[in-house]
Parts: C-alpha cells; sequence; structure tokens
C-alpha cells in the first residue's frame, strides 16, 4: 500500500519542479535581450575565430593583441556598412520632409495604370473594382516622414545593442573556453572530456560555416552590385546588399529579395515611360537577380555544406523545411547550425547507435 505521505511528497515535488521551470522560462523572457546578444556575439565570435587563430599561429601574435586586431577589423567593417545607409536614411529623410506628396502619388497611380494596361487587364472585373475604389487615393502617404523618423528614433537603442555586442564578443574571442567552462558546471565529470571534444568540434564546424555565410553573401553582393549599376539604378550598393542579406533566410528569403530588387528598380524610374524604360530595366535586373540565384545554388551553397557542416544537400533541406514549419522565419535561419551541432553531439554520446553511425558518418 502506498503511503500518502510518500504520495504528497511526490506531488509537492513535482509542482516544485513545474513552478521552478515556470519561473526559469519567466526569468528567461525578461532578459531575452541579453540571451540576443549574447547569441549575436557567438556567432561574431565564431566568424572572427580563424582570424585569431590565424593572427596568433602564423603571424606569431600575442593572444589579447589577435582579437584586438580582430575586433578592430570586424568594427571597421560594420562601420563601413552603417557609412552606406546613415547618409542615404538621411538624405531620404530630408527628401521626404520636402516632397510633394500628391506628386508621389499621381507617380504611383500612373505606374499603377501603365502595368494594367500593359498586361492588358482592361477588361477584368478585379481591375475596374480597383480603378473604381481609387484605393491609392486613401493611402496616407504622410506617414512616410513619420515612419522614417520612428526608424532613426531607434538607432539609439540599436547603438545599445551593438555596444553590448562586441563587448561580449570580445571576451569569447580573448577567452574561447569562457563559454565551455560555464556549461561544464552543470555537467557531470565523466562526462566532461566528451563534451569539450564536442564543442570543440562544433565550434570549428561551425567557424567555417559562418565564414562560409559571409563569402556566400559577399559573392552575391558583387553580382547584383554590378547588375543595378549596368542598368542606373540609383543606391545600388545599399540595395545589392539589403537582397544578398536576405538569401539568410533559406528558400523565403530570396523570394522576398525579388520581389524587392524589382520594386525598387521599378520605383527609381518613376515618371518614365513604362513600356520602354521601366519594363526593360526591370527584366534585366531581375535577370541578373536569377543568375546570382543559380551561381549561389549551385557553387556556393554546395560548397558550404559540404566543406563546413558536412551534410548532404537533401539532408539540409528536410531539416531547414522541418524547422521552418514548426518555428517560422527563425527556424529556417538556425536550422542548420543548431543540426549540426545535435549530430556533433550525438556522435560523441551515441557513436555506438546504428541511426546516429549513419547521420555522422561524414563527421
Amino acid at each position: 500500500m502506498i503511503n500518502p505521505i510518500t504520495i504528497s511528497k511526490g506531488i509537492l515535488r513535482a509542482v516544485s519542479i513545474m513552478l521552478g521551470i515556470a519561473l526559469l522560462l519567466y526569468f528567461l523572457y525578461q532578459i531575452q535581450a541579453v540571451l540576443v546578444y549574447l547569441a549575436i556575439a557567438g556567432v561574431i565570435s565564431l566568424i572572427g575565430r580563424p582570424v585569431v587563430l590565424f593572427l596568433r599561429r602564423r603571424l606569431k601574435f600575442k593572444n589579447i593583441f589577435s582579437v584586438i586586431v580582430t575586433m578592430f577589423l570586424m568594427v571597421a567593417i560594420i562601420f563601413g556598412l552603417f557609412s552606406l545607409f546613415i547618409p542615404l536614411v538621411r538624405e531620404q529623410s530630408d527628401n521626404l520632409s520636402l516632397l510633394d506628396i500628391n506628386a508621389l502619388q499621381d507617380n504611383l497611380q500612373d505606374l499603377y495604370t501603365q502595368t494594367v494596361d500593359y498586361l492588358h487587364l482592361k477588361n477584368i472585373d478585379i481591375e475596374q473594382s480597383f480603378r473604381e475604389s481609387n484605393l491609392l487615393s486613401k493611402l496616407d502617404f504622410n506617414a512616410i516622414p513619420d515612419l522614417l523618423n520612428l526608424v532613426i528614433g531607434t538607432i539609439g537603442d540599436f547603438t545599445i545593442g551593438l555596444f553590448s555586442v562586441l563587448f561580449i564578443s570580445f571576451f569569447f574571442l580573448k577567452d574561447s573556453r569562457l563559454m565551455e567552462n560555464g556549461i561544464m558546471i552543470f555537467v557531470p565529470d565523466e562526462k566532461e572530456y566528451q563534451l569539450k571534444n564536442s564543442i570543440e568540434k562544433i565550434k570549428d564546424l561551425l567557424s567555417r560555416y559562418f565564414v562560409g555565410l559571409v563569402f556566400q553573401i559577399l559573392i552575391l553582393f558583387i553580382i547584383y552590385t554590378i547588375v543595378l549599376a549596368i542598368v542606373g539604378v540609383h543606391n545600388a550598393i545599399v540595395i545589392a546588399f539589403l537582397v544578398a542579406l536576405l538569401n539568410l533566410i533559406p528558400y523565403i528569403g530570396p523570394l522576398v529579395g525579388a520581389f524587392l530588387i524589382v520594386l525598387l528598380t521599378m520605383t527609381n524610374f518613376l515618371g518614365q515611360d513604362f513600356q520602354s524604360v521601366i519594363i526593360p530595366k526591370a527584366s534585366w535586373v531581375l535577370i541578373g537577380f536569377i543568375i546570382g540565384q543559380l551561381v549561389d545554388n549551385f557553387f556556393s551553397q554546395p560548397v558550404i555544406f559540404s566543406t563546413s557542416v558536412k551534410s548532404h544537400p537533401l539532408e539540409i533541406f528536410l531539416i531547414i523545411l522541418m524547422a521552418g514549419i514548426l518555428f517560422g522565419v527563425v527556424g529556417l535561419m538556425v536550422a542548420i547550425p543548431v543540426y549540426t551541432a545535435i549530430k556533433v553531439i550525438l556522435k560523441e554520446f551515441l557513436a555506438e547507435n546504428k541511426i546516429v553511425r549513419n547521420i555522422t558518418k561524414d563527421l
């Protein structure tokens, strides 16, 4: 017969565990900004790790000096990118403050009309109802400057976050075992050696993966910049960088990027003839975008997946698909790094399992 006291203790213990988990989740929710900073700093440290190792092993720099040089290079790159965007935002803010809203509305109405005429949609009911609704006239274009001011107002918060990320990244690079030592506190002594091996392997694989992503974005950025510059699109460098950056989101990112690059190209030539100017330029840009995607799909991605995370493209596709269904856009972005880490840990701790052996045979 089960003792009622034992049952009571079991219930209390279960309730205490559930309450503890709830409090932990609530605490993590409250400090989610800090967790994001740690995650971004971890990625930056993985990207900078090969540079630190090169300076330390090949050029015989001291560790602290290697880290300082690496951080200086990364900060220079970040501020170089900002130097592209901040003047652009300031310029657009000045332009929008003096913008003739009626002229903008007329240009967009003209762009829509020419698109409909070019596609021969005059007899379609939906087109007629759209014209009759005069939807463009109901849009509040005066809200554009207010939206831009809101974006500029967030720069202060972003600056604090940037400083925090760089500060954490510096110490992650300076003491590569800082996070590892923190994890070891919660690991039994007999499992420490295996976990250390796993962490070192994960660092190597993810470092190569994130460095590969940087080169992937760089290749797309160069292709898009050349195409936009040839076509004559203003702010080609900024547009190319934004579209290349969207490629970090698997499958969805390129679709959004295609829409964005074509839309920005068309709006770049507002007021000019639709059939002889806007359509040809937008078509050339779209062709250039497709060429960039072909280079990425048949060259960049296979190299990154095969040499860094050591996974088959079909395997990667299925993992990304499942992560996207379960966790949305965030799942798409973190699927490959998380899956790689899980594979390494499984191989280290469950190497005798047949399934584990098959999925980790290339590691």
